[in-house]
């Protein structure tokens, strides 16, 4: 399933012409939705098939600005490519009229070179070869200074003392900083540098979605701090990787959810959710950051990170299916600035909601549980059995029974506490 929001070659045309033929057909065909979706919940199925429409949506018009600039209108492309020059260069090829093959030959390179260049929207290319492709394309780069008061990017960060003081320990301790090898390189630089990198690559995640008044971060240097470490290590992991994410596929999420039936279900969640095109990471959050998830994408992946800082099973289940409900239902429309969500937030808006409600249902179907006696227990055994019946882990409707009675004292004993840093972080200290 294609990923990007720009189209750069025939053979990507196709895949995209294919994929909206499969997504039109699950969408016309309750027998071929059936296939896609049997087994999951009611209102896990609505979800998916909004999601679908969209996704169909977005895909017809990725085409028709790739077929509509080969014809002479690159209009449409260029407002995809926005202020990337990386994806002008792109755009200014298609518009006239050349191949990858015509355009590597014009340079005395190989086609793989250009198709390499493209894929990586000529990010790792010098600024002397950079300039040679866009001479070749007739296309001027120019640039102009600014006012000193006038304020773009860098971000000032201009944090207190103790707040810096807070994440280069945090960065010290959990391995984000390289040993010094020269006093021009301290820890404080390698910090500002792996932020400054990120943001130039993925922007800023400026609206921290965790109730009805999103508030800008995009200068939170705590949060950028963590968010650039998380994507470090998604990428190392999408580069070892042949990933590729497919929103037709949603046959693998009752399965996810079954794993927490078992001692190492997070980490199996992990692999399941790797071999399906979606990178998780763990990351320990920095004191005074309230996020507990994040679902955005890297590279064009669907990249979910945990802090892990409620040490519970039941609350890693109903955050990590939160951030995979954005993954499902917001691929293309959020996911690219991402989700950073706090789940101690007193209100949510559509979007939060919707993932809620979609992560509630897949853990317990709505039809189940407003019929079960587990609803309104007060001993362990009706939980059980309802887990059992369901092949789940009990600490997941221990953990709905406490939030829904807003009783953290009832059953606390059965949570699984304790039970998920130790997955993660003590097999990464390991490795270290």
């Amino acid at each position: 399933m294609f990923s990007s929001p720009l189209i750069s070659s025939d053979r990507q045309a196709r895949d995209v012409a294919t994929s909206i033929e499969q997504i039109s057909d699950a969408l016309s065909s309750e027998q071929v939705l059936k296939s896609i979706v049997e087994g999951l919940p009611r209102e896990v199925i609505e979800g998916v098939r909004r999601s679908l429409s969209y996704e169909r949506r977005e895909l017809i018009a990725i085409l028709d600005a790739y077929l509509n600039a080969k014809n002479g209108d690159s209009t449409s492309l260029m407002t995809r490519a926005g202020d990337d020059p990386g994806a002008f260069l792109i755009v200014a090829r298609i518009a006239r009229g050349w191949s990858q093959k015509e355009l590597a030959r014009k340079l005395g390179l190989k086609e793989q070179a250009i198709q390499r260049y493209e894929a990586e929207r000529y990010r790792s290319i010098s600024l002397s070869n950079l300039l040679r492709v866009a001479r070749a394309l007739s296309v001027v780069f120019s640039a102009e200074t600014r006012n000193s008061q006038e304020h773009f990017w860098p971000p000032s960060f201009e944090e207190s003392p103790q707040q810096v003081q807070k994440v280069l320990k945090h960065a010290r301790e959990h391995g984000w900083i390289q040993p010094n090898s020269s006093s021009d390189d301290s820890d404080i630089n390698q910090l500002m540098r792996s932020i400054t990198e990120h943001v130039e690559v993925h922007g800023t995640p400026s609206l921290l979605r965790t109730g009805l008044n999103v508030v800008d971060h995009s200068e939170d240097w705590t949060l950028l701090s963590w968010k650039a470490q998380v994507s470090r290590q998604a990428k190392t992991i999408i580069g070892s990787e042949k990933l590729q994410y497919r929103p037709l596929d949603v046959s693998w999420l009752m399965e996810l959810v079954r794993l927490s039936r078992f001692e190492d279900g997070p980490r199996r969640a992990a692999k399941l959710l790797l071999q399906h095109g979606i990178v998780l990471v763990a990351e320990g959050h920095i004191p005074g950051m309230s996020v507990d998830g994040a679902a955005f994408l890297v590279d064009g992946i669907p990249v979910i990170g945990m802090t892990l800082r409620r040490d519970y099973l039941d609350s890693f289940w109903f955050t990590l299916m939160h951030e995979v409900a954005h993954v499902i239902l917001h691929y293309r429309t959020g996911l690219a600035s991402g989700f950073f969500d706090d789940a101690e937030a007193p209100h949510i808006d559509e979007m939060e909601a919707e993932a809620n409600a979609f992560a509630s249902s897949l853990l317990v179907p709505e039809e189940v549980w407003s019929r079960s006696p587990a609803r309104i227990t007060k001993t362990a055994e009706p939980v059980e059995r309802l887990a059992a019946q369901l092949g789940i882990s009990p600490t997941i409707i221990f953990g709905r029974i406490r939030m829904e009675r807003k009783n953290y004292a009832l059953f606390s004993d059965k949570i699984g506490k304790g039970k998920v840093r130790e997955q993660f972080f003590v097999s990464k200290r390991l490795a270290s």
